[in-house]
């Protein structure tokens, strides 16, 4: 991983050999656009039935967003239905003030989403207070989910609920003891802090995105991480020193000063940044894929270009489209492209193939930790999918829309 700051962010970009997988552009943190993580005080401001959602002040200029499904409420203090049938504004009222938590950053013209499930991530577990909730990543093989299960009883606080992390595996009792810990300490600081005042507003910034980042991923996969900036590096040490002690020599300072060259160009993150911002990315074999984003939807569209086989069309087409459907989970991951994605494969005939392309790009996206569904390849050769947005895509983060044409890629004449 390759750490570097400038005045106004951070870039983080992630490498698997030689080539780039991941690149993250963390702005330097403000109080209205990068607050996701955070804990508000929040005030309902009115209540839509028809949207099913709800608009809160939490003391920020443009409200946030609470939907139906992310209203928290005690059963007890409610008659009648359950939850399943409750309406929204049965839930709650505007005027009432709540504890949130923002999951999304505002994106475009849409507020910042919340949740009344508030969770509080550390680097092994997750509290989520005030909950009975018990569980244990699906990806922890089945024997080390049995070990964990038995200690999470040992653990877990009295009041609040418990989600072991990935990054727990192998960790004994005492260190996943320690996380819990402190995370229920800095529980009891928060409550504490909303009982001063009901006035919307900030009561629990999360880590800066850096070091979020290096909590969500950092482990023994990680051959280095390297960091050009004098002060992060001492942050982010400090804090695996804290939490993960034996991976601290991983974190490596890159002293611009004494070094040839900087850190990206050492290695080749600029030029690889460059080619993950074009709409053309040529396959190993001479194929290629055009990636158009659109306000709706991405659309990808799969070419053979200079491929032109050596046996016959149906094999070409194939072995073209599998290699597009690696090739095109690479890119979703590296651009951070949400939301509905069409990719347009070459049509195939035999449906065995049709078939295996749609399951080579589902193996493709199973190494990609934002959540995706693929839905089976169509008559027309489209396959549809869904990539949960999480964040502004790489795109967005380093660019701004243009001036003359609003975005739009083309001037028009208006002496018409």
């Amino acid at each position: 991983m390759c750490v570097h700051t400038t005045a106004d962010a951070t870039h983080i970009a992630t490498l698997e050999g030689r080539t780039m997988v991941e690149y993250t552009v963390a702005k330097v943190a403000d109080e209205t656009s990068q607050i996701d993580g955070n804990i508000y005080v929040g005030r309902i401001q009115n209540v839509l039935p028809g949207m099913e959602l709800a608009f809160v002040d939490i003391g920020i200029p443009k409200n946030a967003v609470l939907y139906r499904g992310d209203v928290s409420f005690d059963t007890d203090d409610l008659e009648g239905p359950s939850r399943s049938t409750k309406r929204i504004e049965e839930m709650i009222r505007a005027g009432q003030t709540i504890v949130c938590q923002v999951t999304k950053n505002a994106i475009g013209a849409k507020g910042a989403r919340l949740t009344q499930e508030v969770s509080l991530p550390g680097r092994f577990a997750v509290l989520v207070p005030n909950s009975t909730t018990i569980g244990i990543s699906k990806r922890l093989p089945d024997g080390e989910r049995r070990r964990l299960r038995k200690i999470i009883d040992e653990v877990k606080p009295e009041r609040h609920g418990v989600i072991i992390r990935t990054a727990a595996e192998g960790v004994s009792a005492d260190d996943l003891a320690r996380d819990v810990t402190s995370l229920a300490e800095k529980w009891d600081a928060i409550e504490a802090e909303v009982r001063r005042s009901a006035q919307p507003r900030l009561i629990y910034r999360d880590l800066d995105l850096a070091v979020r980042v290096l909590r969500e991923e950092l482990n023994d996969d990680y051959r280095a991480v390297l960091i050009d900036d004098r002060d992060l590096f001492e942050k982010v040490r400090e804090y695996v020193m804290a939490v993960n002690p034996e991976l601290t020599d991983r974190i490596e300072y890159y002293d611009r000063a004494s070094e040839d060259l900087p850190l990206f160009e050492r290695y080749f993150v600029h030029e690889q940044l460059h080619r993950a911002l074009d709409r053309k990315v040529f396959l190993p074999s001479g194929g290629s894929l055009i990636i158009e984003r659109t306000e709706a939807l991405t659309v990808i569209d799969v070419n053979t270009g200079k491929n032109v086989g050596t046996t016959n069309l149906e094999e070409t087409v194939f072995r073209n489209n599998l290699e597009a459907a690696e090739e095109v989970a690479r890119q979703l991951r590296l651009r951070d492209i949400g939301g509905i994605i069409v990719i347009d494969f070459i049509d195939m005939e035999p449906k065995a193939n049709r078939e295996a392309v749609a399951s080579a790009l589902r193996q493709a996206l199973s190494r990609d930790k934002t959540r995706t569904q693929v839905f089976d390849i169509s008559e027309l050769g489209l396959i549809e999918m869904t990539r949960k947005r999480v964040n502004e895509g790489l795109l967005e983060s380093v660019s701004t829309v243009c001036s003359v044409c609003d975005g739009r890629g083309f001037v028009v004449s208006t002496g018409l």
